[in-house]
């Protein structure tokens, strides 16, 4: 018998109850897999006002709302009836949660990728929970160290592995989206996510920004980063400039190509409030490495 999106929300809710209570925060999501409630300053007049990330007290700030807290997730559920699944939110205490997503859509082997990673920089992927897409890709839970920052990225790593940490959040085993359900792999649904092999970290990790860069020392890199933002498709948008953003500031000489990049964003079809925000999460990223 097919599961009624009723029910759906239901075992989602559950889930993310069960989630919580491993020290998983947790929001609900829609079958789009996108956080289940919309911003409540959607409509603000003032595009140009500092985003907000909860501080205001109402749902609907993403993966800013992810909780522990039973009452308040069943609040959160409460507010998004409609929604199918739920989300885990990365690098966040107590485990700072890494997510490595081997995806399958992109015509890459991105298992054969990480396996020559591991052969090239000598390190082992230990026991830890998998997630299992309905593509049939999958999710590692790794753990990292409280002191280190990783940011999401999309095939940085090696093309067809994308990573979710801090600011990103992972589709929870249960959840139903519109193209099926996700699942934990067997053998792994208690395992606590292990701790993540330190050759990785390095890697998921930016280098340090150059200490003496100079405006010109953009040159072409810096053109062909604005370039890369200029041919994002929908669906792209924000990763290219955040990718690119990191990149640049990595490099020092991120606020010298701020305004390209932000121009390039906004004629790419991104407001310039989604721009300005994606800017400064790359800026606060890279700022945490010395």
């Amino acid at each position: 018998m097919a599961t009624t999106d009723r029910q759906a929300t239901t075992l989602a809710l559950a889930h993310a109850l069960s989630a919580a209570e491993r020290g998983l925060a947790v929001i609900p999501l829609s079958r789009t897999k996108l956080p289940a409630l919309r911003s409540p300053h959607r409509d603000d007049p003032d595009p140009t006002a500092p985003v907000c990330h909860g501080a205001c007290g109402r749902f609907g700030h993403g993966v800013y709302d992810a909780t522990t807290d039973p009452r308040r997730i069943r609040e959160l559920f409460a507010a998004a009836p409609w929604a199918t699944g739920y989300g885990i939110a990365c690098g966040l205490h107590p485990h700072h949660l890494i997510g490595v997503d081997l995806d399958t859509k992109s015509g890459t082997d991105s298992s054969a990728a990480l396996r020559e990673l591991a052969l090239r920089h000598l390190f082992t992927i230990p026991a830890t929970v998998v997630v299992i897409t309905p593509s049939g890709g999958r999710h590692l839970w790794l753990s990292g160290p409280p002191d280190v920052v990783v940011p999401n990225s999309a095939s940085r790593l090696a093309p067809g592995i994308d990573v979710r940490g801090a600011g990103g959040y992972l589709v929870g085993p249960g959840s139903r989206t519109d193209h099926g359900v996700y699942s934990t792999a067997p053998g792994t649904a208690r395992l606590p996510p292990a701790p993540c092999p330190s050759a990785l970290l390095r890697l998921l990790v930016p280098p340090p920004r150059p200490r003496h860069a100079t405006p010109s020392s953009a040159g072409r890199h810096g053109q062909g980063l604005v370039q890369f933002v200029l041919a994002a498709h929908e669906g792209q948008r924000n990763t290219r400039l955040f990718w690119a953003a990191c990149r640049a500031y990595e490099n020092g000489f991120g606020p010298d190509l701020a305004p390209a990049l932000l121009d390039a964003a906004i004629r790419t079809g991104l407001t310039p409030r989604e721009a300005r925000s994606t800017l400064a999460s790359a800026a606060r990223m890279t700022a945490q490495r010395p």
